[in-house]
């Protein structure tokens, strides 16, 4: 084949990708399996990140540490938010992409709709608890009275839209499981799009719209997550792909709300143990100042943006492995995971590498101060260490996920993180002297720990075994 005709079968297989179908991946290439899964969840996964980092430019254009580190304090909040949303979300992919593999659409389609009740009950009680407790909350994550006085309300209105933080994790977990990654890329465009139009006019006001300051950026991201989900409402409701959910499948079923919360308990439990993690991380970093803070901020923000893109690709091997484990394909299902492991690991690398050259310039974007810009480079630098590993443990993680097997990542997350890295970061930060970068040393050895014990496990092979 010429070079031409390669770069035209390439743009084609881009084109297919970007506008996507649902698919059984449990034959043919899976080289393509592989393209026509990742490229739409790197961008998916790209364009949840930009939410997060659009949000953090415009509240920096503020010119205040203190409403930085109010968004900061928040997201931490939120990803404890998010960790519920992604178990209940992973679960769901695991058992719609196991059952599209045994060829059971109504069973996809029951299992979608009742993850979408489980979320809704759970959102009810995340908003609850933001409409009365959002301040005691930032006070408890040790923020000081000037940081709530300028950023509680950007907390208060997060975790009250959480619905559609939740709702848009879960259908695109569905729209994963089904193999059409397009769709969950898509509502994500739409997301990104409001936000960037109304951030800046919500936060610094524009004509008759008054200036919300960081409250604004928190209003602009709810709305932009709100369209999302409706664009994902009408597809799912339209859709004449594998998930079609109608009236006869819109039922409660109890036998499957229970499966769901029984593979969903572990997996959040696996993503509370890095999320609580990180907040004890945190409020090491925080007893250094603001400044400290809100350069980690910023840096973890740029990181989240480049590992993100990677989580897409390892979402692809998890469903790859459903489908393949469904299909009785184990070892198809194992391939899958090792190139999409290797093609995750070129990726973080080269990451590792744009940071050790640019990170200032990176963080002159989002600051001009100092010592926060000092702060974020070294976050940014001595994280990026660790990325060649990050590549190939995430792809395992997920893998594990895939298959049904919530219990091996919990246990290797329970002692990585919070038996290693969070004594770890202490003793360097706070015993040994090394301050703030010691902190940022724990993250990227425990990190790259967690990546090879996962690969170790993973080649013992019991996961191929894992009934869902």
């Amino acid at each position: 084949m010429s070079f031409i005709s390669k770069v035209r079968s390439f743009f084609s297989l881009f084109k297919e990708a970007v506008k996507g179908s649902e698919q059984n991946f449990t034959e043919g290439s899976i080289n393509r399996a592989i393209f026509l899964l990742s490229i739409p969840m790197v961008l998916e996964m790209g364009m949840e990140s930009l939410l997060a980092v659009v949000d953090i430019f415009f509240v920096s254009r503020l010119n205040n540490n203190d409403a930085v580190t109010a968004v900061g304090l928040t997201e931490q909040v939120m990803a404890l938010v998010y960790s519920i949303a992604m178990g209940l979300g992973i679960a769901t992919t695991a058992i719609v992409a196991r059952r599209v593999g045994e060829k059971n659409e109504e069973g996809a389609a029951i299992t979608a709709v009742n993850s979408l009740y489980i979320g809704i009950a759970l959102s009810l009680i995340i908003t609850i608890v933001g409409i009365f407790f959002y301040e005691d909350i930032l006070k408890l994550m040790g923020a000081s009275t000037k940081v709530i006085t300028v950023g509680s309300s950007y907390t208060m209105w997060m975790l009250v839209g959480n619905l559609s933080i939740v709702a848009l994790f879960l259908i695109n977990a569905i729209f994963r499981g089904a193999g059409n990654a397009a769709v969950a890329m898509h509502s994500l465009w739409i997301a990104n799009i409001l936000n960037m139009i109304l951030d800046p006019i919500l936060i610094f006001g524009f004509g008759p719209i008054t200036a919300m300051g960081v409250e604004g950026a928190a209003i602009a991201t709810n709305i932009g997550r709100g369209a999302g989900v409706l664009y994902q409402l009408y597809f799912l409701a339209t859709s004449k792909g594998i998930v079609k959910i109608h009236r006869q499948n819109i039922l409660l079923d109890w036998s499957v709300i229970v499966q769901l919360i029984k593979l969903s308990v572990g997996n959040i439990v696996q993503f509370f143990i890095p999320t609580i993690s990180w907040l004890f991380l945190g409020r090491i970093l925080i007893t250094f100042g603001s400044s400290v803070y809100a350069g980690y901020q910023i840096a973890i923000r740029v990181i989240i943006f480049t590992i993100l893109p990677s989580w897409g690709m390892a979402n692809a091997a998890a469903t790859l492995v459903g489908q393949n484990l469904g299909a009785g394909q184990p070892d198809r299902a194992e391939k899958s995971v090792w190139m999409t492991g290797r093609l995750n690991m070129f990726f973080l690398g080269m990451m590792s590498i744009v940071f050790f050259l640019v990170s200032e310039p990176i963080m002159r974007i989002f600051s001009q101060d100092p010592e926060v810009i000092h702060h974020g480079v070294q976050c940014l630098q001595i994280v990026a260490f660790g990325y060649v590993f990050y590549g190939y443990g995430m792809v395992i993680v997920q893998a594990f996920n895939g298959a049904g097997d919530s219990r091996t990542p919990t246990i290797i997350n329970l002692f990585t993180y919070w038996f290693f890295q969070v004594p770890l970061a202490y003793l360097l930060a706070m015993k040994f002297g090394f301050g703030s970068s010691g902190t940022f040393w724990a993250i990227a050895i425990a990190e790259s720990c967690l990546a090879v014990v996962a690969i170790y496990i993973f080649k013992l092979g019991k996961w191929k075994s894992v009934k869902v």
